[in-house]
């Protein structure tokens, strides 16, 4: 909690401030009933003029505390609204620092969960909690010690009533606050089993899954329900047994205080100012009741935002890291006996790979599935870090330099095109923001996505719709490989991000790619041969360790696993 109450500190005055005008308005309350007295006990008997003033005072007093309530309820407003948008830069600046390791641990339905609902929260709850926190209690004792000026013997009621609230109160508060954090558990798997439904709809439509979807998201609801109706259960508690309590104990201070005005002890005005202290004790318990429930779910929700922040990054950085390459090396990229196993498995998924990338040459990737090919290329870019041996990138160990200027250096095509709302040109220039005309045109040609771009109203300026729905697969694919071809990188990854294109696309993609006037250090990764046997040198991957590398002749002649490949999508042919 403290971590997030922290960002109170920039709204300092309004922190302060709200409270204060809170609790003037409050004191100002306090003053009514002893007006309200004064007009029964003398008004009646002294006339009309009397009870004028006493009205008039009853209005200023209205209007001052709404001038206070007003000022209050706008500083207390701007504080959790700041706040909360403070807290949500942080939270997305954080999140954006964490590696593959950490954002598939944590996973994203889960962070946004933290993103929305729980900021929300606890927005909700410091804006009450301003506002009433002190105010509630200043009326509560305020009006006990009214009543205890008015008549002594009467006001013990309060003595009784008051703790018996707290205990109710309280006792609720200590038995929802861990079960509002499992409620937000099992939303944060609801909206994980959402997002995947939306995402994977056209899945679950081919294999005729609506109904098993409906049902799984059913079951995850109702879990969701009964968690919530158990919560509610207990909170709906609240209300009835304070009203309870205060009720009864309205009943004993009327006859109480019936009885002294009967001997002559207090008069009637005094009676019906006590009464109207119990019903502002009543009117501010139940407000508190409400606040501390919403402190409760928002100290359950500030806690799951504080785990978040307390994920650090699992890379690793030198002692010292520079930001300097030596691009003369005629080495781009070298694994010695580098060996990576990812967080909580058991064993690595790749063993003691060793090889090296000469500056200009195109390293071919394969292997079947699971071999370890996108996670060697993962490596190369940091995402994740190795977990033994030496990765060096241009004569660098790849924890020496900053991790933003080695990705300024590496241009990457994941396997899955990941494009965003926006026109043609936007998506282009993530990879060069200040790019020319010339240089989106000739990334274009490069990646063979230039004849459908011109046939698309509006060209570069054509908007793709959300996930890049309003675009084929291939399309997706060759713009995603435009992004990375206008970043002019020295290195240049391929992550099986061809798989979509047909053969003479795919053909043409790798002809234009070694002629790039940069001559990057090209790797490919990919499960066709013939989109990485004109690569120098090619990596053959099997159960995570390199079992062969050469060209494609050599592999031929020397690699079993390599041959096998060949043959299952050549028929010998190759041979």
């Amino acid at each position: 909690m403290k971590k997030v109450l922290i960002y109170l500190k920039k709204y300092i005055k309004e922190t302060i401030f709200a409270p204060l005008l809170k609790m003037s308005e409050a004191l100002l309350e306090l003053f009514v009933p002893i007006v309200i007295a004064n007009i029964v006990d003398v008004g009646i008997s002294s006339g009309t003029d009397y009870i004028i003033k006493q009205c008039l005072i009853l209005l200023a007093l209205g209007a001052l505390g709404l001038l206070f309530s007003v000022s209050a309820q706008y500083m207390s407003a701007r504080a959790a609204v700041g706040m909360a948008t403070d807290l949500k830069a942080d939270l997305f600046r954080h999140i954006q620092s964490f590696s593959y390791a950490e954002h598939e641990k944590i996973g994203a339905s889960t962070l946004i969960t933290r993103m929305t609902s729980d900021i929300n929260q606890v927005q909700s709850g410091v804006n009450l909690t301003l506002r009433l926190f002190l105010r509630s209690p200043f009326i509560v004792f305020g009006s006990m010690i009214m009543a205890f000026t008015l008549d002594v013997k009467s006001a013990l009621v309060f003595v009784v009533c008051i703790p018996l609230l707290s205990v109710v109160v309280f006792s609720v508060m200590a038995v929802t606050i861990p079960k509002y954090k499992n409620v937000q558990e099992k939303l944060d798997s609801l909206l994980l089993t959402t997002r995947e439904n939306l995402s994977g709809v056209r899945v679950f439509r081919a294999f005729c899954k609506e109904q098993d979807e409906i049902e799984n998201f059913n079951e995850k609801n109702s879990v969701l329900n009964i968690a919530q109706r158990a919560v509610a259960k207990i909170s709906s508690l609240t209300n009835p047994l304070t009203f309870i309590i205060v009720n009864i104990s309205a009943v004993v201070l009327i006859w109480i205080g019936a009885i002294r005005v009967d001997s002559g002890d207090i008069s009637q005005g005094t009676v019906i100012a006590l009464y109207n202290y119990m019903a502002q004790i009543l009117v501010e318990l139940i407000k508190l009741a409400n606040l501390i429930v919403s402190i409760t779910k928002s100290i359950a929700s500030a806690g799951r935002i504080s785990k978040v922040f307390e994920v650090q990054d699992s890379t690793v950085d030198s002692e010292t890291v520079i930001d300097k390459f030596d691009f003369k090396s005629k080495i781009a990229v070298q694994f010695k006996d580098v060996s990576f196993k990812y967080p909580d498995s058991s064993e690595n998924s790749l063993q003691n790979i060793s090889f090296v990338a000469n500056t200009g040459e195109t390293i071919g990737i394969i292997g079947g599935t699971g071999s370890g090919k996108t996670t060697l290329v993962n490596l190369i870019s940091r995402f994740y870090d190795i977990t033994g041996g030496e990765l060096e990138i241009f004569g660098k160990p790849v924890t020496s330099v900053t991790e933003k200027f080695l990705r300024d250096n590496i241009a990457i095509v994941p396997q899955k095109a990941e494009l965003f709302k926006g026109s043609i040109r936007d998506n282009i220039k993530m990879g060069k923001m200040v790019a020319t005309e010339e240089e989106l045109n000739t990334a274009l040609k490069i990646s063979q996505a230039e004849e459908f771009v011109l046939k698309k109203d509006g060209e570069l300026d054509y908007q793709i719709e959300q996930y890049g729905k309003n675009l084929s697969g291939g399309q997706k694919q060759r713009l995603a490989i435009a992004r990375a071809i206008i970043k002019n990188a020295p290195i240049l990854i391929l992550d099986d991000s061809a798989s979509a294109l047909d053969l003479a696309t795919d053909a043409k993609l790798r002809k234009a790619l070694k002629e790039l006037p940069q001559n990057p250090t090209v790797f490919i990764v990919s499960q066709r041969v013939s989109a990485v046997m004109n690569s120098d040198k090619i990596l053959v991957l099997d159960d995570g360790e390199l079992v062969s590398s050469g060209t494609h002749d050599e592999l031929l002649k020397n690699s079993d696993v390599y041959k096998e490949i060949c043959n299952s999508q050549f028929g010998g042919e190759e041979q």
